[in-house]
């Protein structure tokens, strides 16, 4: 019964931006079902086992005449191990799903849309109801990618690719978090996906697909950006920075955060970059106004 409660009570409550008790994806909503299962026989068990314990305590308990001999000793079942620890995942993967490249770094992420020659950071776009396949790798150390409402946690592990999916089913933003520990800055590499109707993502690559627009009021700011060392980490279509250090910045004032999340973008070029150099932010270091109106678009 304080099973069914405690489930009652985790679901009335306002679901948080990291709530695994609110899954609205596949691959999360398969671990949210199998952890009830999981508790429930866990519960079984322990009930049994403690009742058992108990009898046996009382029931064998030592005696006057125990000789002190060692009783028989049973061991455990090879096949019963490995029947509740092998699983296997199988996808819907269909012809013409989405694939993302996710890429870890010290302390940013990568995402490269192979298909539709698209590489952005740090926020994730996908479409709602349909399978994103994902294939995660690093480019220096140990990272671990997870949205907990989309997904498990799964490793980027250097030279050793590995892969994931999510099939979101409501539209959001929903937010994460590197949980392997990456360096000096790995609290601050945050994960945001945004999930969208299909016609609002495609409307999405086809902007970001473009060259950053330029006007003559951007000129000396683009004179200035291509003459220092900024175009040696980072790259801005359509201009000499062809930089693959750090993040890409062709669209960077199309996202909503910088650094990898923890400073918000402000509309004002200033205020964003006092409120990135406040946070520490070292995925995508803060801008000058000159930097700003190069790649505003």
């Amino acid at each position: 019964m304080w099973i069914v409660a405690a489930f009652g009570l985790a679901t009335q409550l306002p679901s948080s931006p990291t709530d695994i008790f609110a899954p609205v994806s596949t691959p999360a909503q398969s671990i949210f079902e199998l952890s009830l299962l999981v508790l429930a026989i866990a519960a079984a068990i322990f009930v049994v086992v403690s009742g058992l314990l108990a009898y046996a305590t009382a029931k064998f308990r030592k005696r006057r005449d125990d000789d002190g001999r060692e009783p028989a000793q049973v061991y455990g079942s090879t096949q019963v191990e490995l029947a509740w620890t092998i699983t296997v995942q199988d996808p819907p993967r269909r012809p013409g799903a989405l694939e993302v490249t996710v890429i870890g770094h010290q302390f940013w992420w990568e995402y490269q849309y192979p298909g539709l020659k698209v590489v952005t950071a740090n926020e994730l776009h996908v479409p709602v109801g349909e399978p994103t396949f994902l294939t995660l790798l690093s480019a220096d150390t140990d990272h671990s990618f997870w949205v907990p409402r989309l997904a498990g946690k799964t490793d980027l592990i250097p030279n050793h690719p590995n892969k994931m999916w999510i099939e979101p089913r409501e539209k959001g933003v929903y937010v994460g978090q590197c949980a392997q520990y990456c360096g000096t800055q790995h609290a601050k590499m945050l994960l945001r996906v945004y999930v969208e109707a299909r016609e609002d993502f495609d409307r999405w690559i086809k902007e970001q697909a473009a060259a950053a627009q330029t006007n003559d009021s951007s000129s000396e700011g683009r004179r200035v950006f291509e003459r220092t060392a900024c175009i040696n980490c980072h790259t801005v279509a359509g201009t000499a920075a062809n930089g693959r250090f750090g993040p890409d910045l062709t669209h960077l004032m199309s996202r909503e955060t910088l650094g990898s999340g923890v400073a918000p973008h402000a509309p004002d070029g200033a205020d964003r970059s006092a409120a990135g150099r406040s946070h520490g932010v070292s995925g995508e270091p803060p801008m000058t106004t000159e930097e700003h109106s190069l790649v505003d678009d």
